[in-house]
């Protein structure tokens, strides 16, 4: 790949079909795969978060990738986790003389790496979680936008300990944040982003998530339950899990459940696409592929090679 890039980026709202574009350049490249997905981290979830190991096996070949099935639901996870999970996983991988290929959605994560985030390892605050212990839900999320105004992860503002701890974070890192980012790995990206018409991906997100219902992601649902996970944590792991799991609760119907979920995820994708162009404006240069077309993805990766 030469001087200029030592990452590829393959980015793009869901159902965009990048993962397996991911994995096939990467087969191609005899390279490796690191995953930018916030939910695919996760243990136990599969179909509801889109997760398919089989893309990773291309012309009978196992194309290895990282940051998958890494913890479990019950474990806390974060930006900040997987920052340095990757640059390990990067690092490791460089020193190997391999370009590795990044793909995924979540925009904070993607941008965390690309742009070298400074983030700190704030320790709890026992005299600050003693005084938070006795706010309701809106004067936490008041008290967290007044330290920081524009949280990356708007779902802190719906679990009280994960706003707690969002207000912890924010409150450590402003007094002590630092703009000296040396130590973090040099990352010289290569964006790639894989776009749709909106009908087509309205199209694409329906019929995927009536094959994900039909391969049996309510019963996915039902086992995360089983073992012991809230339907409040459910709630906090996505669309899937909450809107199925109000259906487990009786508290919609089938139907209703689906329909819902559906535009739901529709108005989801909207936001990673919003998102994307917002790193675009704010100076991210993502060359931009219409379709799952891997021979257009293919030759822009050949140009800078």
């Amino acid at each position: 790949m030469g001087k200029d890039y030592n990452l590829i980026v393959i980015l793009g709202a869901t159902a965009t079909g990048k993962t397996q574009l991911a994995a096939r350049l990467a087969g191609e490249l005899k390279s490796e795969v690191i995953s930018a997905d916030s939910r695919q981290i996760y243990r136990g979830m599969d179909l509801g978060t889109g997760k398919d190991l089989t893309e990773f096996v291309v012309d009978g070949r196992r194309v290895p990738y990282h940051l998958i099935d890494i913890v479990d639901p019950d474990d806390e996870f974060n930006v900040f986790e997987y920052q340095k999970r990757f640059f390990e996983c990067f690092s490791e991988i460089a020193q190997r003389e391999i370009v590795p290929v990044m793909v995924g959605g979540t925009g904070l994560y993607i941008e965390a790496v690309i742009k070298g985030y400074m983030m700190l390892e704030a320790p709890e605050n026992p005299g600050l979680r003693e005084e938070l212990s006795y706010l309701d839900m809106e004067t936490l999320a008041m008290r967290l936008l007044a330290v920081n105004p524009a949280p990356h992860n708007t779902t802190d503002l719906l679990d009280r300990s994960r706003l707690i701890r969002a207000i912890e974070i924010a409150k450590y890192t402003k007094e002590h944040q630092s703009s000296d980012k040396a130590g973090l790995p040099d990352i010289r990206p290569f964006i790639i982003g894989i776009r749709f018409e909106r009908e087509i991906i309205r199209r694409r997100i329906t019929a995927r998530l009536k094959k994900r219902i039909e391969m049996g992601m309510i019963d996915e649902v039902k086992k995360l339950r089983e073992a012991g996970t809230s339907w409040e944590k459910l709630s906090f792991f996505g669309l899937e899990y909450r809107y199925i799991g109000l259906y487990l609760q009786g508290k919609m119907t089938c139907e209703d459940m689906f329909k819902t979920l559906n535009t739901r995820i529709h108005q989801f994708a909207k936001r990673q696409e919003t998102w994307f162009r917002r790193m675009e404006k704010r100076g991210t240069v993502i060359h931009w592929v219409d379709g799952a077309d891997f021979d257009a993805v293919k030759r822009l990766v050949d140009n800078i090679r």
